[in-house]
């Protein structure tokens, strides 16, 4: 295994890549993720679908929580790391982007194709007649139906989710869908406890075993919901590389590994293989 931007430029280079991100990738937004340099410690676990489904008590604390997080959320920006994607992209050597992030950041940024691994959250579906909503409309709904509500979030997760004590969710009160009536509402996100929808996961399967490269970026792979797929293209003799700051559970499948800021290497390797600006040098020790 490798550990060069060099090494990494030449793989790029080649084109046939798909684009395996993270939360790290996000950081620079603004989003920290949960387990690099940027990480917030938890106070709560997170929710599961199970929870939330069940107990009207956590279904509340997380419409609670997530309503602050999305205003957050909705107000970050792609970065250095998701525009130098987006160029990878037009210039036809990223063939795809597979993301475990719910922000849309990638969209945002110009990137298409997209696959979405744990869906967005400005979408909200109605687990009751599968109706999707815009995050902004159900934003508008809860503040008609919560006036008084004036907690404040000073850092949210990933998933969009922030800490606040109980005392200041209390008395909110979440909305019902507003197409049938009674349906309850859930984010388009996959919670803990919840799969992905196999038709999703069978996408990227075939976009991976379809490429000539996967490359991972800020990500730790600890979950084996994007993890997966790294073993399969190991498995199949595909290459894999990671771009991310500090060690990942993947790196035993991996013929190149680059520890560094990825708003910092990314924006260089799509000026040195995307053409139309001169070559950047590398950022140091990479």
């Amino acid at each position: 295994m490798t550990n060069s931007l060099e090494a990494l430029t030449s793989l790029v280079a080649g084109g046939g890549v798909v684009v395996l991100s993270g939360a790290g990738l996000s950081t620079e937004s603004g989003i920290p993720d949960y387990r690099g340099p940027s990480g917030v410690a938890r106070r709560h676990t997170p929710m599961t679908f199970q929870a939330f489904t069940r107990d009207p008590v956590a279904r509340r604390r997380y419409w609670a929580r997530s309503h602050l997080g999305w205003r957050l959320i909705a107000r970050a920006a792609p970065n250095d790391g998701h525009r130098a994607v987006a160029r990878l992209q037009r210039a036809g050597l990223v063939d795809a982007v597979i993301t475990q992030n719910v922000d849309g950041l990638h969209g945002a940024a110009g990137s298409d194709p997209v696959v979405e691994l744990h869906g967005r959250l400005d979408e909200v579906v109605c687990l009751d007649c599968g109706n999707l909503t815009s995050r902004e409309e159900v934003d508008r709904r809860l503040r008609e139906a919560n006036p008084d509500f004036a907690a404040r979030a000073a850092a949210v997760n990933p998933d969009g989710d922030v800490d606040l004590p109980d005392e200041q969710v209390a008395g909110f009160r979440p909305v019902d869908c507003g197409i049938c009536g009674t349906g309850m509402l859930k984010p388009d996100v996959v919670f803990f406890g919840e799969t992905v929808p196999p038709q999703r996961v069978a996408r990227c399967f075939a976009l991976v075993e379809q490429a000539r490269a996967v490359v991972v970026l800020g990500s730790s792979l600890t979950v084996m919901s994007g993890r997966r797929f790294v073993i399969r293209a190991a498995k199949r003799g595909i290459a894999v590389a990671i771009v991310n700051q500090g060690p990942t559970r993947g790196d035993g499948y991996a013929t190149v590994c680059v520890d560094a800021p990825l708003g910092a290497v990314l924006p260089v390797l799509a000026d040195r293989v995307a053409g139309g600006a001169a070559p950047l040098a590398a950022p140091a020790g990479v």
